[in-house]
């Protein structure tokens, strides 16, 4: 509320607004509603609210509370209602769906749901010093969330990484600001790592600049949940940045033991922990292998776990990739879905294999990404 009253006073009086406050290039700040908006974005709208309500009685109360806040991060901002009424019913009624559609539609998009809809986000540029090495990789650990943050994994994460760069000189950073996605501060990083990142967190001109970043020779890196949302406003994110797009984990028991198998690929990523090992975590499924238009180097042995969600929901995958890299353009994006367990970031083959994907994300590897496709490095 106070960002709100300010950018108001601001543009009364012919002021500049604070730059968090005046943030209205988020993405879908003039969509209408629909079905297949932000949860969130229905809640923070009576009128939406209503009409959601009137059609799924229950819906927007007796959700848990962790899936109707609109205080971010929120599950709410990586659910839809259309996703919504088929949780809280158990079936998908399209009768419904379209009725539910329609009516939101509808409803006139005001001045005060497009700030309310970008309040989630953020312009801050953060101030920092890279630490002097001559040599060593450059590296920005991102951690903004707006749709599901599990503390303890982040926290190890974070803690894992920083570690790694201590014990590997690299010079590292941290920041929760989206701010930091502007050509100028990318520039200064050979990769930038996405630590368990969910939800929608960048505004339209940070997407531009996180794009044009990794097409042109930067690194990307992503730990687990950063590919682990049911919805994405951002098409170019799970479809060309990662390669693939979440379906589910198992629900029972939701960790499990279970191979990860090591396979050789041109940059030697993991080959040192060939053919592979066992280890418990939460296990991601796609909804398609990301093999055809990328380099896989673990996947997972089905037979030694349960692919099963909730309500029986079948997850196998029959070749199941659990971390792979690909090129996009001059640029190399590395992911991997192990990670939501604190305890694996303490796992020392896994700690060897994100050192070896860190080193080949900065452009220190064994090979590199030219107009799309993986090459030698000279």
């Amino acid at each position: 509320m106070r960002k709100t009253f300010l950018a108001l006073v601001a543009g009364l009086l012919g002021l500049t607004a604070p730059a968090e406050a005046a943030v209205l290039d988020c993405p879908l700040r003039d969509a209408p509603f629909s079905a297949d908006s932000p949860l969130v974005d229905i809640l923070l709208n009576p009128q939406a609210s209503a009409v959601l309500e009137q059609h799924q009685p229950g819906v927007t109360t007796r959700l848990p509370p962790n899936m109707r806040s609109t205080k971010a991060p929120t599950f709410a901002a990586i659910l839809s209602p259309r996703q919504a009424m088929s949780m809280f019913s158990g079936s998908r009624d399209e009768g419904k769906l379209a009725a539910v559609d329609k009516a939101l539609r509808a409803i006139p998009v005001t001045a005060a749901d497009r700030v309310a809809r970008c309040e989630r986000y953020d312009d801050e540029r953060p101030r920092f010093a890279l630490p002097r090495g001559k040599g060593a990789p450059k590296l920005l650990l991102f951690e903004k969330m707006t749709g599901f943050r599990d503390t303890p994994s982040v926290e190890a994460a974070k803690a894992m990484f920083q570690d790694l760069a201590r014990k590997n000189g690299w010079a590292l950073v941290v920041t929760d600001k989206a701010g930091v996605m502007n050509p100028a501060q990318l520039r200064q990083f050979d990769a930038v790592i996405w630590n368990n990142v969910s939800g929608d967190v960048l505004t339209l001109p940070q997407r531009r600049a996180f794009e044009q970043y990794i097409q042109a020779g930067g690194g990307y890196i992503g730990i687990h949940g950063s590919a682990g949302d049911f919805i994405y406003f951002w098409d170019w994110y799970p479809d060309t940045l990662i390669g693939a797009r979440f379906v589910g984990h198992p629900a029972d028991p939701q960790f499990q033991d279970a191979a990860v198998r090591i396979e050789a690929n041109p940059a030697g990523i993991g080959a040192s922990l060939a053919p592979g090992w066992t280890m418990n975590d939460e296990w991601y499924s796609f909804r398609a292998s990301p093999r055809s238009s990328s380099q896989v180097i673990a996947t997972l042995d089905e037979s030694t776990y349960k692919p099963l969600g909730r309500g029986g929901q079948q997850l196998a995958m029959g070749d199941h990739p659990i971390v792979w890299s690909r090129c996009v353009g001059n640029g190399r994006s590395f992911y991997s879905a192990i990670g939501h367990r604190r305890e694996v970031y303490a796992d020392p083959r896994h700690q060897r294999l994100i050192e070896d994907a860190v080193r080949w994300a900065a452009g220190k590897g064994a090979t590199r990404c030219r107009a799309g496709q993986q090459v030698p490095a000279r």
